[in-house]
């Protein structure tokens, strides 16, 4: 197996867990170590679908994804967006069947981790296990905030709050600076987040931009005013649990 191009530093798993919990440097290496197997995918293409038996889970290197569920009609609801770092479908190392899809949203590096081999890093590496229990009751935490998104805040406080979320995790694994991020979400995503149409989220990035709030141009986003947008979202990142919340609040 070719050795790793990544250090304890530049994994992005690493970045992501040591945003959450405390590793140590016998535990970076385990990770640094961990059998993967590396794929380039497309944009707008599943990883996984509702129904899904995996027996591997996928860990994001590089580009955005999304969980989503589709309705009956063919109506998606995305649930989370997730960045370099994150593996969202983590929750299928203990549950059988997956009763939600994920896919991507733009160009994305992945690696498939053997459900056997993520098994044996936690019963060796109980702070590896730690970190990514908390790691999901973080994921539930996120969702918990979505679902109050959707359904109590209008759309203007509804697409600031995302874009301050976005800032925030994107900051706490290394991605982002000066309140400034590449983000890869069409405005269709946007709207499937939020239950909006594409054109009413346009509207609101639109007055987001009007207000001095954002700009938005060619895939980056940048908070033009912090304090004022997270005042538009209702936006605490209490809910995140970074080990540094007040470092790395954009």
């Amino acid at each position: 197996m070719a050795a790793s191009p990544f250090t304890t530093d530049t994994h992005p798993l690493i970045r992501h867990l040591a945003s959450v919990a405390t590793l140590s440097e016998e535990e970076k290496h385990a990770l640094l170590s961990l059998p993967m197997q590396v794929m380039e995918l497309r944009a707008d293409q599943d990883i996984v679908r509702e129904g899904d038996r995996p027996t591997r889970s996928c860990l994001i290197l590089q580009g955005w994804a999304c969980t989503f569920k589709m309705t009956g009609d063919g109506k998606r609801q995305i649930m989370g967006f997730h960045i370099a770092g994150n593996i969202p479908d983590l929750q299928s190392l203990h549950l059988t069947v997956l009763d939600s899809s994920l896919g991507t949203m733009s160009p994305c590096r992945v690696a498939f981790i053997q459900h056997e081999a993520l098994h044996a890093l936690c019963e060796q590496h109980y702070g590896i296990a730690r970190a990514l229990w908390r790691v999901t009751l973080a994921d539930a935490a996120i969702f918990r905030e979505w679902i109050m998104n959707v359904g109590r805040r209008e759309a203007h406080s509804q697409l600031a709050h995302v874009l301050c979320e976005m800032l925030v995790r994107t900051k706490a694994v290394g991605l982002a600076r000066d309140h400034t991020c590449e983000i890869t979400v069409t405005q269709q995503e946007l709207g499937d987040a939020t239950g909006n149409s594409a054109v009413h989220v346009n509207r609101v990035l639109q007055q987001l931009r009007r207000d001095g709030l954002i700009s938005l141009e060619s895939k980056t986003l940048k908070a033009l005013d912090w304090e004022a947008l997270k005042a538009a979202g209702d936006f605490d990142p209490t809910y995140l649990h970074l080990k540094h919340p007040e470092r790395d609040a954009a």
